[in-house]
């Protein structure tokens, strides 16, 4: 005799939220790619470009460990979209600044990243979508705005790098 599964109660809300992130993030970057750009340097140039910050301060921004950052900022100077500039307030951190060429790119990833995001959000109709986007802000700001600590902690998806 076999046991029966357990009788679901609520949607598998982690799923649905798990997918769509995954799809969406395959698309994100397949169109950044086009530009030779991940989203993470994207992410970087545009915070970059918002205002004066440190290479930490960017990282906590797009989420990114130490390791990862650097790996960023050293394919972004690579490429001569970006350059770590000593901080003039502490001389142990570096400030990102983005050069002429970087700007461009940012501004047609930036263009890039919009129309990835509006033709997902066009699947739905303009109050869906209104309250879809309302609803994530909220579950963003309040009940799922921070990781639960846990002996085992949960493994954040991995984005394949190109």
């Amino acid at each position: 005799m076999t046991a029966q599964a357990p009788i679901r109660t609520q949607p598998d809300l982690s799923f649905l939220l798990d997918h769509t992130s995954h799809v969406l993030r395959t698309q994100m970057a397949a169109a950044l790619g086009e530009l030779g750009l991940t989203a993470r340097m994207h992410c970087v140039l545009v915070h970059a470009l918002e205002q004066e910050r440190t290479q930490a301060q960017l990282a906590e921004l797009g989420d990114m460990d130490k390791t990862t950052m650097v790996v960023t900022v050293d394919a972004l100077e690579k490429a001569g979209l970006a350059e770590r500039i000593p901080s003039p307030h502490d001389r142990r951190a570096r400030i990102i600044t983005v050069t002429d060429e970087g700007a461009r790119v940012a501004a047609e990833s930036q263009r890039i990243a919009d129309r990835v995001h509006a033709r997902a959000l066009d699947t739905l109709d303009e109050g869906d979508r209104q309250a879809l986007l309302q609803a994530l802000n909220q579950l963003a700001a309040g009940h799922l705005a921070t990781p639960s600590e846990s002996p085992r902690p949960a493994r954040r998806a991995r984005q394949r790098e190109q």
